[in-house]
């Protein structure tokens, strides 16, 4: 499975300890370049070590630099999120983890199967990685300011049987 990564879900998977997740779902992890300079930037950032040394993480250029341009010019994307759809696009990647409204509308416009920081959490609660989602997400809002609504936080507790 190809799956290409942005910038956030790195940050709050770090931030509350359980980046492994990836590798356990996934295998191995492509990012795009800006997303691992924006990961590697000074002050660190959650994920900063991580990134530069775990061995399933893989730093990949995107030569299709149109299409980013076209990405953060007309949609107004960051770096990060137009180079990984761009690449997702470019290698024919089976998911795109990206959580930003935007990023993920328009990746959804180009075709691109896309799952956020809580469909990890799902997955992750459904093949038994962690044992509970709640206790994860509250800390990400609590003290990452990771932002849910109300509904979707009580949709999630619902699909994972913790509501």
């Amino acid at each position: 499975m190809i799956v290409i990564s942005d910038t956030s879900v790195f940050t709050n998977l770090a931030a509350i300890g359980h980046l492994h997740l990836l590798q356990q779902l996934y295998d191995c992890i492509f990012i795009p370049t800006a997303v691992y300079q924006e990961l590697t930037v000074e002050p660190p950032v959650p994920g900063t070590v991580e990134v530069q040394t775990l061995p399933w993480i893989e730093v990949r250029s995107v030569r299709d630099r149109a299409m980013v341009e076209q990405l953060q010019n007309t949609v107004q994307l960051d770096p990060g999120e137009s180079e990984a759809i761009a690449l997702a696009l470019e290698i024919n990647a089976d998911l795109l983890l990206i959580d930003e409204r935007r990023g993920r509308t328009a990746a959804n416009r180009l075709g691109i199967r896309i799952t956020g920081l809580l469909g990890i959490l799902v997955e992750a609660k459904q093949r038994s990685l962690i044992p509970a989602v709640q206790p994860l997400m509250d800390e990400l809002i609590a003290t990452y300011q990771f932002r849910v609504s109300p509904a979707l936080y009580n949709q999630i507790l619902a699909i994972v049987g913790e509501f």
